[in-house]
């Protein structure tokens, strides 16, 4: 492995994690920041972890976290943001300025190589704030192709252990009589959080990945509603689910924006389900995509640990 320091930003995340423990493996020393430390405590165990508290979206704080380093990579992501044109000021500060820093933080310190996770359908004329930002940072840092060796990767929603995705539904179904479900028959290729890690991991000592933008996507391409009931059976409580026309989905996300605690949905995320989640090109490197079937059945049927925890948590209304 030619890059021995990478600093990987978004590192404490549901992804960040996965792609820390398989850069650990390798024996490579890993710098994670995270606004606090106590949200990375779960990264302190790996032995060449180093985990630091700071503030990624400072330019002076990235400069300094980004000194030693051979490598970046970028996982950063948010799915909320107030409104704005073309998106709005959480969405441009992450998803835009944050790239752009990051490669004006790699030209500075002679760092080679840079990662940049972006998502599938990420497009300028997209429907949604979301994704008009992921292609802006995709385009930031696919412009410094020619002074770093980028590469740049496109997931559709990813699955997992620790997902928020799948196990969001099936906990809802364990405590609601039935699901109001919008946008039905969006259309989404879920890949398992194990096989973007191994993506990721792979292309950052191939001279064939420089440059390149990769889909990433699973093998099989769902429906929204058939996602849900896949969830709903495989942890023991089916309901009936009522797809939503869009009227309705819309005052629904509407709402919800205004709901206290976690936000499950926003009228910006229909606008990203208005855009087919799908890909007909496989993994890159040869690297065979892991079906749903082959991980999801253990953890949605609540064996471990993290969805015992999440129905304890419901069941004492917190």
């Amino acid at each position: 492995m030619n890059f021995q320091n990478i600093l990987l930003i978004g590192g404490s995340g549901f992804v960040g994690t996965h792609v820390a423990e398989h850069l650990v493996e390798l024996g490579l020393s890993v710098r994670v920041p995270s606004r606090r430390r106590e949200r990375a405590r779960h990264l302190l165990p790996l032995p060449t972890v180093e985990v630091v508290e700071a503030d990624v979206l400072d330019p002076a704080t990235l400069s300094g976290l980004c000194a030693g380093m051979d490598a970046v990579i970028n996982l950063a992501g948010i799915l909320h943001s107030a409104s704005g044109d073309p998106y709005g000021p959480q969405f441009r500060a992450v998803h835009d300025e944050l790239p752009k820093r990051i490669v004006a933080a790699c030209r500075n310190r002679g760092i080679r190589r840079l990662l940049h996770m972006s998502a599938l359908g990420a497009a300028a004329d997209a429907p949604s704030e979301y994704l008009r930002s992921k292609a802006a940072g995709e385009a930031e840092v696919l412009a410094a192709k020619n002074e770093i060796a980028v590469t740049v990767f496109r997931p559709s929603v990813i699955f997992g252990p620790e997902d928020d995705f799948l196990n969001q539904f099936a906990m809802m179904q364990r405590f609601l009589p039935f699901l109001l479900l919008p946008c039905p028959q969006a259309r989404l290729q879920p890949v398992y959080v194990g096989d973007v890690a191994r993506v990721l991991v792979e292309a950052l000592d191939r001279v064939d990945a420089e440059g390149m933008r990769y889909d990433i996507a699973g093998p099989e391409v769902f429906t929204l509603t058939e996602l849900v009931q896949y969830a709903g059976v495989k942890c023991g409580h089916p309901r009936p689910i009522f797809g939503l026309a869009d009227g309705l989905a819309y005052l629904q996300a509407l709402a919800m924006e205004f709901m206290p605690g976690k936000k499950l949905l926003s009228r910006d995320n229909l606008r990203s389900m208005q855009v087919d989640s799908i890909s007909s090109t496989p993994l890159p490197f040869g690297i065979a995509a892991t079906a749903l079937e082959v991980i999801a059945p253990a953890y949605l049927s609540g064996v471990t640990p993290r969805v015992r925890y999440m129905t304890l948590r419901g069941r004492a209304g917190r």
